[in-house]
């Protein structure tokens, strides 16, 4: 073995070593950055749960609010005041990093923290209240050819937001110019649903996991989940996708946590091991289904990877809707 690999397995040997000596955080937090009920709120509580069911934590871990630019408020707390705070976990979703790929997190982008792990999957979905007039997706559609100004949709976040981008490709494919669609921005999924069974929007932007409480008790509809073929769940499974009605749009909505970028190696390496057991645990499976998200495991350098990818593509799409240059 050469020099070079030879420190490559001594480091990843010291750090599994010191992650497995490592004693747990004293004050563990995540911070959700929205307001509660929401996608980020249900991350960082699936986490708290876990992380006490499997005697991880033995206390559990405080679960805190920090909304504003749909994760960017949290993003430069913790990189620009908590940077090497261990006990501080934050939750992201596939639309912090669509966020990060346009700028809106002001001067710091995706190399300015650690990322930690990716804990499951929801899909992107188009919401509206159980009496809406519109009964599947080709009947929004219409709607909004004739008059997009009559209808109003709240997504999480302004214009380039993930919700946004789900509606824009949508417009898209309808030969719609995107900008001419009717927006309320609103802070995560809890916003969005109020605001919907309030009466104040007509259509939600959301994802499947946010809306499933409400469709559960009758109060919304689904008309369309943005995954490859229906879902399996039994209660998702009459819920039909935009493939099949002729609108060729996937959106996977991954969730994770990330740490501050000052957050040392032995705390990095103690909690990756600890979402590492997490992720081939039974109980969890349990925990995350039950939350209405569907597997996705990743940690440390792999997630890393995959998020820096995601990252570019994401600049890709973009630039293809002229919201960066």
């Amino acid at each position: 073995m050469n020099l070079s690999l030879r420190k490559v397995a001594l480091t990843a040997s010291a750090l599994l070593f010191a992650g497995q000596l490592m004693a747990e955080p004293k004050r563990p937090e995540c911070i959700a950055p929205a307001s509660p009920g929401g996608g980020f709120d249900l991350t960082c509580k699936l986490a708290q749960s876990a992380l006490i069911n499997e005697k991880i934590l033995t206390k559990p871990m405080r679960v805190t609010y920090m909304p504003g630019g749909v994760g960017a408020v949290a993003y430069n707390a913790v990189v620009a005041q908590r940077p090497a705070d261990a006990g501080t976990l934050v939750a992201w979703s596939s639309g912090s990093l669509l966020n990060l790929a346009q700028g809106k997190f002001g001067r710091f982008d995706e190399t300015n923290v650690r990322w930690l792990a990716a804990v499951g999957t929801s899909y992107g979905a188009i919401a509206v209240k159980s009496d809406s007039p519109y009964k599947n997706l080709d009947d929004l559609v219409q709607a909004l050819k004739k008059d997009p100004s009559k209808v109003v949709i709240g997504s999480g976040g302004t214009v380039g937001s993930q919700d946004w981008m789900q509606t824009a490709l949508i417009a898209k494919a309808a030969g719609i110019n995107p900008r001419d669609l009717r927006y309320v921005a609103l802070e995560g999924g809890g916003e969005i649903a109020t605001a919907l069974l309030g009466g104040h929007i007509q259509v939600g932007s959301t994802d499947i996991s946010d809306s499933m409480p409400h469709i559960q008790s009758g109060d919304m509809r689904l008309l369309a989940v943005f995954a490859d073929k229906r879902l399996d769940e039994p209660e998702m499974k009459d819920i039909p996708t935009a493939k099949e009605q002729g609108y060729d749009i996937v959106w996977p909505v991954v969730r994770g946590f990330y740490l501050g970028p000052k957050v040392s190696d032995e705390d990095y390496a103690w909690w990756k091991n600890a979402f590492d057991k997490l992720l081939a645990s039974e109980d969890f499976a349990k925990l995350r289904d039950q939350r209405e998200l569907f597997p996705f495991a990743m940690t440390g350098p792999e997630l890393d990877t995959y998020v820096k990818k995601q990252v570019a593509d994401y600049k890709v799409l973009a630039k293809e809707f002229g919201l960066i240059q």
